[in-house]
């Protein structure tokens, strides 16, 4: 589990990240219970989450390409400063009385824009810090960053949101983005295989043919665009509405549910580190997230508040052990040269459809309780991850 550990710049990485991660976490929080209390409006966060994932798939592609091109640690430095700028700027923004909706959908596009140069080079960067062997640990490891910063993140949110303001929390997560610039700046990775240069869209038509090459990498990531449209759009959207008019709790009760989902994520990255398996992982993921999308309908109708936490920290596990396999697998599989085209692919595959899950939600939200418009999207996820299944070499991959 703790194997990658012995690299020095992995530490300083997920140290870095780890730091980031909780910031962000908590500004997922902010932004959310500060969109529905400045507008009164489901519809309204629907907008703002829409903007930064066309944001985000704006970019990913090209980033994805630079990152297999170029040097993947200077991507990540140039996105964390931007990203301390604009954060920045909506705490200064919103601190002195100004900030407006506008203003959160200008911000959260420039927001997506500096993430979809981010994550390809992380996801490449990974290996060029940890050998092969211990790659396992290091997904395990950051999967526990990515998912603790869920369990502390929004918690803190809660605390400081309630006593000192939004403002408060968009300046940590500011400073969070200069700690990741610092961590990142200190790392000397080894020299990456370069892809040979062939022009940023034929670099990116290349990495589009490999995936289509592929059956597991392809069905899965088309299949997941429309789990997350019909899935994780809802509830983004809805969960502040259905805390508030549901179990007519506030803030502290939203942050709660966040982490939860973030204790169960610990928990499930904790478990793929340990037990590390080898075999069926296709099969192996593809229950785990129809196992997910049941506990999410649990969730949603559950009259009782407690039912809906323990739900969240049980749907926590089943993501936080999926996507530490997932990522394994391409870390594994995917040559290196490869790796950042095919990993800002998924991203901007799985991610293709959610803004317009995002608008969709918003525009429905009044039509429906909020429960019920998760829940029916939790049942249409089960049936399309259910449909993956008749992939042989998804049933069979090791």
């Amino acid at each position: 589990m703790l194997h990658a550990f012995a690299s020095r710049d992995f530490r300083l990485l997920w140290t870095g990240q780890t730091v980031s991660l909780i910031g962000d976490t908590a500004l997922l929080v902010a932004v959310g219970w500060r969109t529905f209390t400045l507008t009164g409006s489901s519809r309204a966060l629907g907008y703002v989450l829409a903007a930064q994932g066309v944001g985000l798939l704006s970019t990913v592609l090209v980033g994805g390409a630079l990152a297999d091109r170029y040097d993947r640690r200077t991507l990540m430095l140039v996105s964390d400063a931007s990203r301390f700028v604009l954060i920045g700027a909506l705490a200064l923004v919103d601190g002195t009385g100004h900030l407006t909706l506008g203003i959160l959908l200008a911000i959260a596009v420039g927001h997506g824009l500096a993430t979809g140069f981010f994550t390809p080079a992380l996801g490449g960067f990974v290996p060029l810090v940890v050998e092969e062997p211990g790659l396992g640990s290091a997904n395990a490891l950051i999967g526990m960053a990515r998912q603790g910063s869920l369990l502390v993140g929004p918690s803190l949110a809660g605390l400081l949101y309630g006593f000192a303001g939004s403002t408060v929390v968009f300046a940590f997560d500011a400073f969070s983005f200069l700690v990741s610039f610092g961590f990142v700046w200190a790392t000397r990775p080894r020299t990456a295989e370069r892809a040979e240069a062939e022009g940023t869209a034929r670099e990116i038509r290349a990495g589009i043919r490999y995936v289509a090459g592929i059956p597991w990498l392809w069905v899965t990531i088309s299949l997941f665009a429309f789990v997350l449209m019909f899935q994780w759009a809802p509830i983004q959207v809805l969960t502040p509405k259905l805390i508030r008019s549901h179990y007519h709790l506030s803030v502290g009760a939203y942050g709660l549910i966040f982490s939860m989902l973030g204790a169960g994520m610990v928990v499930g990255a904790v478990s793929f580190g340990q037990l590390n398996p080898r075999r069926r992982r296709g099969l192996l993921s593809y229950l785990i997230w129809m196992l997910n999308s049941l506990l999410v309908i649990v969730f949603a109708l559950s009259p009782w508040y407690p039912v809906a936490v323990a739900a969240s920290f049980l749907r926590g596990a089943c993501i936080g052990f999926g996507v530490a396999v997932w990522e394994t697998m391409l870390m594994e599989l995917v040559p290196q040269h490869m790796l950042s085209r095919v990993i800002s692919l998924d991203w901007f595959g799985s991610f293709g459809l959610t803004p317009v899950g995002l608008l969709i939600v918003g525009a429905v939200a009044g039509l429906a309780a909020p429960g019920t418009i998760i829940a029916l999207g939790a049942c249409i996820s089960i049936c399309i991850v259910a449909g993956g299944l008749f992939s042989r070499q998804i049933r069979t991959i090791d």
